[in-house]
């Protein structure tokens, strides 16, 4: 048996608040705080905004399965905070910003899932066939 470090209403909150944190900052920064010259506001907006709102509802109802696929979302947020990173100096800080958020949400929805799916008694594993 595996002893957790955290309670697993502790991951769940780790990952709300990466979350909510991308969800808030990312409009922001590409918006107000270092608007692109390249993407319009709309486009910007669909790009980084839009994907985050898919989750929404089965984070906020805890479901597991939700938290799981919700970090594949979650990867555009990675390439996106390192490529800037790579590239753009003047936005450093703004990307580094957007690492932490994305690492924490992808930390407590990884661990969350885990142990939540292991509460419930769910499994994506076949059941071996008995003889």
């Amino acid at each position: 048996m595996n002893k957790q470090r955290f309670s697993t209403s502790n991951y769940k909150k780790i990952a709300l608040a990466g979350y909510f944190s991308l969800l808030v900052f990312m409009p922001l920064w590409l918006i107000v705080l270092s608007p692109s010259e390249s993407l319009s506001t709309t486009t910007s907006l669909v790009m980084f905004t839009l994907p985050l709102l898919f989750p929404l509802k089965g984070l906020l109802q805890g479901n597991p399965f939700t938290y799981a696929w919700s970090n594949f979302i979650v990867l555009i947020y990675f390439l996106h905070s390192l490529t800037t990173l790579w590239v753009l100096p003047a936005d450093r800080v703004w990307a580094m910003l957007e690492l932490i958020f994305a690492s924490a949400m992808f930390f407590g929805a990884t661990y969350y899932a885990k142990f939540r799916g292991q509460e419930l008694g769910l499994s994506i594993r076949k059941k071996k066939e008995s003889k």
